[in-house]
């Protein structure tokens, strides 16, 4: 798959799969855990290499099942993100909780966010400093944060010693664009750092926009593909839209490999 974003020195599909709320249990005797793993095996199959996920998200439970899934694909193929949820931030809670998340992985991480910034920077501090030895110890090869606005995002930057901070995941979508109105995006790009977005389609009401699905029909794309490249349009974007099923993960990968012209991206801005 050719549409390729950069995160620290990796390249990562620009479209990646997001775990918040997959697996669990339905009804007392049926666990849709087993659908969840082959939903993100399919991904994988289809050439997707990057995948989002987080001690918070089922307590755990959504980084159980990415290791199940990953199980007989080169590991070195795949990009996991996990992160550090805020009750376990400071220095040594930090690193218990990665290494809590690497062995329900069964791996390594390959980058570690800051779930949520918290009023207390010492904290943060504390946490970056952490991860940073994390990175030396191995088992984490990049650090990032996650929901920082700009103003925290170099104040972060500027407390790290030895590493920079490759990521900041955002919400971000054609409804919601305050990343680029607060130049948040603009700053991210010049500096090299990926964003990375969640909750791309805004739980599936983008994907239902008749004026989306017009522009998409120039294209033989649906309304959800033109959601998602626009935000895949920007160098330094990748959008992580929940991998609930395989037939929207086919339809998510194929928001890839092409690119709305600049005036119907502009089409797109005005249809929200």
């Amino acid at each position: 798959m050719k549409d390729m974003k950069v995160i620290g020195d990796d390249r990562v599909t620009s479209i990646g799969m997001g775990t918040w709320g997959i697996g669990g249990r339905e009804t007392a005797d049926h666990s849709r855990d087993g659908e969840s793993v082959e939903v993100l095996r399919h991904g994988l199959e289809l050439g997707i290499n990057l995948i989002d996920t987080a001690e918070f998200y089922g307590a755990g439970h959504s980084e159980e099942l990415v290791g199940m899934a990953i199980k007989g694909f080169p590991r070195e193929d795949i990009f996991i993100i996990s992160k550090v949820w805020p009750t376990h931030f400071g220095y040594e809670e930090a690193k218990k909780a990665a290494r809590a998340s690497a062995r329900r992985l069964g791996t390594y991480i390959d980058l570690y966010l800051l779930h949520w910034p918290v009023d207390d920077f010492g904290k943060i501090e504390a946490t970056l400093h952490a991860l940073e030895d994390l990175v030396d110890e191995g088992l984490i090869r990049y650090v990032g944060v996650s929901n920082f606005d700009l103003e925290l995002l170099k104040r972060s930057q500027e407390a790290m010693r030895r590493y920079e901070i490759v990521a900041n995941e955002v919400k971000y979508s054609l409804k919601d664009r305050w990343p680029e109105d607060s130049g948040l995006l603009d700053y991210m790009k010049r500096d090299g750092i990926a964003l990375i977005a969640y909750t791309p389609l805004e739980k599936g009401s983008l994907a239902m926009n008749e004026c989306l699905a017009g522009i998409g029909r120039n294209y033989g794309k649906s309304a959800a593909q033109v959601a998602l490249n626009y935000l895949i349009w920007n160098d330094n974007v990748v959008a992580i839209p929940k991998a609930g099923r395989k037939e929207h993960v086919e339809e998510n990968a194929g928001a890839m490999g092409w690119r709305l012209s600049k005036e119907d991206r502009e089409r797109a801005r005005r249809c929200v």
